[in-house]
């Protein structure tokens, strides 16, 4: 009894400072005092004048534009690589695994300060285009993670199968591969629309002047001073980010559970 009520308490001990300080912001959001030190009522005056100013809007349109985009390129591409990963040799095959793994172990300051040196180094302009790329490149290794399973699960009868009764491999791979990769595909297409939509470091990296995303306005913001349109940006960047998330663990569960 008293091992369960520890366990109890330990959990929401753990609660409580992972998620205390993100309640605080989103009560703030909602406080018509500018000041943190007294409650003044409950507003969305704050929300209004978010969407008053013309350069957030902007960098959301920026980052809804770069998040979509570079999902579904690294979406396309990530689902052609595990098809070429699978159809190689075990030994190969651990090999490549482990050679996409690398970006998402590695730390992000790393990666975003290597693809600002390959752009310098290639004489690339930094702007949208720098920005999306470097998406597209940390976003394939969670798309290939996200994928591979649903490839390991595929009997490969059953593409045989197909061609044996006249299909081609292009219509064989639609009408039988490519359901039941889709739980897997759509997955990786959320779980790399979140990563980019939350990017920060990556991103201040690789950005070019005169561009800038949510994650990068609210850094220039705060240092100028904490806002009270910053708490609703923020709050909304949350709930944002929670709801595809809730997306990408309820999806695959209940094409698995029509299936």
């Amino acid at each position: 009894m008293k091992k369960t009520i520890a366990q109890r308490i330990y959990i929401a001990l753990i609660f409580i400072f992972l998620y205390a300080p993100i309640v605080t912001l989103m009560v703030l959001s909602f406080n018509a005092s500018k000041t943190r030190a007294k409650w003044g009522g409950f507003t969305l005056k704050w929300y209004y004048e978010l969407f008053q100013n013309s350069i957030i809007l902007e960098a959301l349109y920026n980052t809804l534009l770069i998040a979509f985009l570079s999902a579904a390129i690294s979406t396309c591409i990530g689902t052609v690589a595990c098809i070429a990963i699978n159809g190689m040799k075990k030994r190969n095959r651990a090999i490549m695994m482990g050679i996409t793994n690398i970006p998402m172990l590695n730390a992000e300051i790393v990666t975003g300060i290597s693809l600002m040196l390959l752009f310098i180094s290639m004489g690339v302009r930094f702007g949208f285009g720098t920005i999306l790329l470097s998406h597209i490149t940390f976003n394939i290794p969670y798309v290939i993670l996200s994928v591979m399973p649903r490839m390991k699960q595929l009997n490969p009868s059953t593409f045989e199968a197909a061609m044996d009764l006249g299909a081609s491999r292009t219509k064989a791979f639609f009408k039988v591969v490519f359901p039941d990769l889709l739980p897997g595909i759509l997955s990786g297409f959320l779980m790399a629309f979140t990563m980019s939509l939350d990017d920060f470091i990556i991103t201040h990296f690789t950005k070019g002047p005169g561009i800038d995303t949510l994650s990068t306005k609210i850094y220039t913001e705060v240092k100028k001073g904490i806002k009270p349109e910053m708490y609703a940006l923020s709050t909304l960047i949350f709930v944002a980010v929670l709801l595809l998330l809730l997306l990408v663990n309820k999806a695959p569960s209940k094409r698995e559970k029509a299936a």
